[in-house]
């Protein structure tokens, strides 16, 4: 299992995600809940991002949106930097 680190900024981008976006709480969820157990889950379609974002790793919630991360195998931590479309983030 995964531990899943909420940075106070994070918290903040997504409180604002949220107002916007309201029905995607429950994919929120979802995609927390496989993250914390699999983040490799084919679902996710975790990948690495290129460019100035090169040492960051995306996760979908769906085909518009999704969670900008950054992850320690070893001490399997995941600690989520940003959250909105692919045009909105960071």
């Amino acid at each position: 299992m995964y531990e899943i680190i909420f940075t106070e900024i994070y918290e903040k981008k997504a409180k604002k995600f949220f107002k916007k976006h309201s029905d995607l709480k429950k994919k929120y969820a979802k995609t927390l809940k496989l993250l914390k157990s699999n983040p490799f889950h084919p679902s996710l379609r975790l990948h690495k991002l290129q460019g100035d974002k090169k040492e960051f790793y995306s996760v979908s919630l769906d085909m518009n949106y999704r969670i900008i991360l950054d992850f320690i195998v070893i001490d399997k931590q995941i600690f989520l930097i940003d959250i909105g479309s692919h045009d909105e983030v960071y």
